[in-house]
């Protein structure tokens, strides 16, 4: 069966977001409505990403039911994925009955390959790769993606756990950073980026693009550094190695929630997790040599869409 619309659900450690795409004649697609609710499952309780909590769960479910009215109103059938919280969660069995029980919602636990793969499909609908050698990085809140690709295809796509979540949990768990903490957290982001034996941070590459939360935001941020306004949209946006260090280093000289706070142009819900965030982008800048890097505002949502548009097709 074919329809005119469909809704992607991307249901994150940080956030949950919706996608409603309308379908053209040509199976292309547009996007027409976006939401976005903060969720942080597993934050709360454990070592790890190990428990969502009934609180995280209540807050959930009332988010994808928001999601599902708006779905209703396209006549959109929904796709719920998640990843890394859920897929670790010990008791995800039970988040994902109680949300099939409360909403109606079939939750689908993606494998990190595959989620790597879908941000790859959503990252060629919004920027030129075509012929290129690519290297794609998203910063999610419980992992990060790398994908290297030739062709339009993924030679390697490999999911990490190190987000901005999990990262904040381990070594900043007051929000407070400092010195130490934010060597140990460096350290620990390159060791588990290295001992990844898939991963070549010394490929050759034309384009490096970033997606998703910590990348998009750190842009936004950027930009308004230099232009004391915020940008309307952001994608296509290219951003140096010299500008995202400074970026860093300014953001990281405030030690509290409460300094970063009041950092102008940085997304408040985000002040929390955004050293952690920067900690690992900035590694991967260091350890992959990129000047310059272009932003993707389309990633897994968009990899979705085009999955089921492929699905429908068959």
């Amino acid at each position: 069966m074919s329809y005119s619309y469909l809704s992607a659900i991307d249901m994150g450690t940080n956030s949950f977001r919706l996608v409603v795409a309308r379908v053209n004649e040509d199976s292309s697609f547009k996007i027409i409505a976006k939401e976005k609710e903060l969720i942080r499952l597993a934050s709360h309780k454990g070592k790890g990403l190990s428990v969502i909590t009934d609180e995280e769960i209540n807050t959930a479910i009332k988010a994808l039911n928001k999601f599902k009215k708006i779905s209703r109103f396209y006549n959109a059938p929904v796709r719920a994925v998640a990843t890394s919280a859920v897929r670790e969660a010990k008791n995800r069995h039970e988040f994902i009955e109680r949300v099939k029980e409360n909403t109606g919602i079939e939750v689908e636990v993606i494998e990190g390959h595959h989620e790597a793969k879908l941000i790859f499909m959503g990252v060629q609908s919004a920027i030129p790769v075509k012929k290129k050698r690519a290297i794609c990085f998203d910063i999610g809140g419980g992992s990060t993606e790398f994908i290297f690709a030739e062709n339009n295809s993924p030679v390697y796509a490999e999911s990490i756990k190190i987000g901005a979540v999990r990262l904040t949990k381990r070594f900043f768990p007051d929000f407070t950073v400092d010195k130490k903490s934010i060597e140990k957290c460096d350290q620990y982001v390159e060791k588990h980026i290295r001992i990844n034996k898939n991963i070549n941070t010394k490929e050759n590459y034309d384009i490096a693009i970033g997606s998703s939360g910590t990348i998009l935001s750190t842009a936004s941020l950027i930009y308004f550094i230099k232009n004391k306004k915020q940008k309307k949209t952001i994608n296509g946006m290219r951003f140096s190695r010299k500008k995202l260090f400074e970026a860093t280093d300014y953001v990281l000289s405030k030690k509290t929630l409460e300094e970063r706070l009041k950092i102008k142009g940085l997304e408040k819900k985000r002040a929390d997790i955004i050293p952690a965030g920067l900690i690992i982008l900035r590694k991967i800048f260091q350890l992959y040599d990129i000047e310059c890097m272009t932003v993707s505002e389309y990633a897994l949502r968009s990899g979705i869409i085009i999955e089921m548009l492929k699905r429908q097709a068959k």
